[in-house]
């Protein structure tokens, strides 16, 4: 996805440049008008905002209830915007900028908020967000804030920052299967190796197929963390972090710690223990084969649990989700990545600035903590119901409107809090000790808040391409491990030392 967007590289710069020209004078709506015209339903002024990667259900209407109590309290009508299905979000948010379809505000993607900033395409919020937005102002730590600041030529705030405080993802283990197969949770990589190997042999699903699937990832060895985590590799997502190996920041994927994570996956696979269709699963595959009772363990989000684990109890109604302390390998420290805070969540188009005041007026809205259970719960009838004097939230539908939330900030009172009030009261506990055990063995990596900026002129780098294609092609055989060191080799001559020395600028510009 992210070489498709380098390939669009220069249109977008082109695209940028004659919004540029035209002026920043008048912000317009897609059709054409001044904002100042675009007044929404009973009055309120109309905010567009852009989203990807939506979940199921529809885009709520002017006349939806949910949208209506937002313009009764904020007088701003938000008006949600997303890509059509199928298609790819960077490619189509370069389009919107190509053609002058911008939103009020937006959610960046591969980097594309760094073009914007470079090309004076993004509007700087210093002064706006305390006026406009006090409550995300005074909500996000100044660390985030310096962080952002960080990733822009003149030091100002172009973005406001995403702020998780608690690990979001965590290994995963069917708790159910450690016990039917009469084993613990294991200590060593050994340990886990025989545990795998029992899950792939004794039937824990109970249906008397051999069918288990050990562990499992995605295509382009996504999802799959863990398994480099037990060899100290910062990973986020099956992609390669920026941390400190040998005591100065390098890129994960070219360290001695990936290549002995790769030859202990490559000996996964060979067994059988690795799902041998990882490098094929579509994220919807890979979630159905977890859904279906088939994987033992995997990674993931423990906050995003519930409705995969109630689809698992529709077939094992004994399933019993546990985080997994990380095994060690020996001679390596085996840690969690967390990315807390710096990453891009929302950024306004500096030729939206007319309308500016009106979208921070809907981002606080939901930064402001008396909108808490608005956010979390939102309407009775809409997106939740009450039983025995309860809130409980009803799931989502391909026919009912998507809940409208803008708030990215979490602490661990708010992650307790949205667990007690959100997961029925015989899950609470599971997921709290899924945080509890996540939380022991994260780390902040060093690399936290980078700046896509670092990989200009360096796509392939910034897209992690050649690392996902040495990583399949060993893992399934088709080159021997002496192949990641020739990889490294190209990796620095293809840019990776160039970027890498723009890493390490930035990293001791943060730390001072």
């Amino acid at each position: 996805m992210r070489k498709q967007l380098s390939r669009k590289m220069m249109p977008l710069m082109l695209s940028l440049a004659m919004l540029l020209v035209a002026g920043c004078g008048s912000a317009t709506t897609s059709s054409g008008n001044d904002v100042g015209n675009g007044e929404g339903s009973g009055g309120a002024v109309k905010v567009k905002v852009f989203k990807s990667h939506m979940g199921v259900g529809s885009l709520p209407t002017a006349d939806n209830p949910h949208v209506k109590y937002i313009a009764e309290q904020t007088g701003v009508q938000y008006e949600l915007i997303t890509t059509p299905p199928g298609s790819e979000p960077s490619e189509y948010l370069n389009l919107m900028i190509a053609s002058d379809e911008l939103p009020d505000i937006l959610r960046p993607i591969g980097g594309i908020e760094q073009t914007l900033i470079q090309q004076g395409g993004a509007l700087p919020l210093d002064e706006l967000l305390p006026e406009y937005a006090p409550h995300v102002w005074e909500s996000i730590p100044q660390e985030a804030w310096d962080i952002v600041r960080s990733a822009s030529p003149d030091g100002k705030i172009y973005y406001v920052p995403k702020v998780f405080l608690v690990p979001e993802r965590a290994p995963l283990i069917r708790q159910d299967w450690v016990d039917k197969v009469g084993m613990e949770m294991p200590k060593t990589t050994d340990d886990y190796v025989e545990l795998l190997t029992a899950f792939r042999d004794k039937d824990p699903n109970g249906n008397g197929k051999p069918d288990e699937l050990p562990t499992s990832g995605r295509e382009f060895g996504r999802w799959m963390d863990h398994l480099f985590a037990m060899y100290g590799v910062a990973m986020w997502e099956g992609y390669p972090e920026w941390d400190e190996y040998d005591g100065k920041i390098q890129y994960a994927g070219t360290t001695d710690n990936m290549r002995e994570a790769i030859k202990f996956i490559r000996m996964l696979y060979v067994e059988k223990l690795l799902d041998n269709e990882t490098f094929l699963n579509k994220g919807e595959v890979w979630q159905a084969k977890i859904n279906n009772n088939l994987v033992g363990s995997w990674y993931h989000l423990p906050a995003n649990v519930r409705d995969r684990y109630n689809a698992m109890l529709t077939q094992a109604p004994d399933a019993y989700i546990a985080a997994m302390p990380l095994p060690k390998a020996a001679g390596f420290e085996a840690f969690v990545t967390q990315k807390s805070m710096g990453e891009p969540e929302w950024m306004i188009p500096a030729t939206k600035q007319d309308n500016a005041p009106n979208a921070l007026k809907l981002l606080d809205f939901f930064y402001n903590p008396e909108n808490d259970e608005f956010g979390r719960f939102g309407l009775e009838g809409e997106q939740h119901e009450v039983k025995d004097g309860r809130k409980v939230i009803l799931p989502p539908a391909d026919n009912k409107p998507l809940a409208l939330g803008m708030k990215n900030l979490t602490t661990a009172e708010d992650m307790n809090k949205r667990i007690e009030e959100t997961y029925p009261e015989d899950q609470q506990q599971m997921v709290k000790d899924m945080f509890e055990v996540s939380t022991a063995d994260a780390r902040q990596i060093a690399g936290d808040g980078l700046p896509a900026s670092v990989y200009e002129g360096f796509p392939d780098i910034q897209s992690h391409k050649l690392f996902q294609e040495v990583l399949t092609k060993i893992v399934i055989g088709e080159l021997p491990i002496e192949a990641y060191d020739e990889y490294v080799k190209k990796w620095n001559a293809s840019g990776g030392e160039v970027v890498t020395q723009r890493v390490q600028e930035w990293y001791e510009k943060v730390r001072k």
